[in-house]
C-alpha cells in the first residue's frame, strides 16, 4: 500500500506543469570578462573614450521568458579611467560628475522587452550624479554555454546615449551627451 501510495504521489507530481525560472547570473568582473565604457565628445573635435574599472552586478535570464529578466548594477564612479590622470581628475571633480559626492551609479532594470529582431530593450532607473531617470539599454544577446572551468555563462552587448544635462552635468562645447558600451558576461549562480 505504501509503494503505491508513493508511485501515486510521484506521478501526480511529475503530471504538475514545469515551472521553468529566471537563472540568476553574476557579472565576471573577477574574470575581467566585463566592461563598462564610455566616449564623450571633446569640444566637438574628436572623442575620448574610457571606463569604469570597479563596479558590480547580477543578472536574472530565461531565453523562453524574456519580459522576466532582470539587471543591477553598480557603478565605482571612483574607478573612472580615461587612460590620462590629470583629466581623469577633472572629470571626476564637481565640474563635472563630482564623484568624491556621488561615488556610485546604479542601474536596476523594471522592463524588458523582446524586439521583433531579436534585440533587447532594457529599461530602468539609473542614478548619476545623484539624479534618478529612466533609460533604456539597447541589448544584444552574444550566447550562452558551458566555460571550460565547469561553470555555465550567459553574455550580452548594450548601449545608450545619456544626456548630460538630464543628470545635472555640466555640459562643455558639443560634449552635450556620452555614449554608454557594456559588455556583459554572467557566471551562473
Amino acid at each position: 500500500m505504501k509503494k503505491l501510495l508513493l508511485v501515486t504521489t510521484l506521478a501526480s507530481l511529475m503530471a504538475l506543469p514545469t515551472i521553468v525560472s529566471a537563472a540568476d547570473y553574476t557579472i565576471d568582473t573577477k574574470g575581467a570578462h566585463a566592461s563598462v565604457n564610455f566616449k564623450v565628445s571633446h569640444l566637438g573635435y574628436s572623442f575620448i573614450q574610457g571606463r569604469f574599472n570597479t563596479f558590480s552586478g547580477d543578472f536574472s535570464y530565461d531565453k523562453n521568458n524574456i519580459e522576466d529578466a532582470k539587471v543591477s548594477v553598480t557603478i565605482d564612479t571612483t574607478s573612472l579611467d580615461s587612460n590620462h590622470a590629470e583629466r581623469d581628475k577633472h572629470i571626476k571633480s564637481n565640474d563635472f560628475i563630482n564623484a568624491s559626492k556621488y561615488s556610485t551609479s546604479t542601474f536596476i532594470s523594471n522592463k524588458v522587452v523582446k524586439n521583433a529582431d531579436g534585440s533587447l530593450a532594457i529599461s530602468g532607473d539609473l542614478t548619476l550624479h545623484g539624479v534618478t531617470k529612466n533609460i533604456t539599454l539597447d541589448t544584444q544577446f552574444i550566447g550562452e554555454g558551458n566555460d571550460p572551468w565547469g561553470g555555465y555563462r550567459a553574455g550580452f552587448e548594450a548601449t545608450t546615449r545619456l544626456e548630460l544635462k538630464d543628470f545635472g552635468i555640466k555640459v562643455m562645447g558639443a560634449s552635450s551627451y556620452v555614449d554608454m558600451e557594456l559588455h556583459v558576461e554572467g557566471i551562473k549562480q
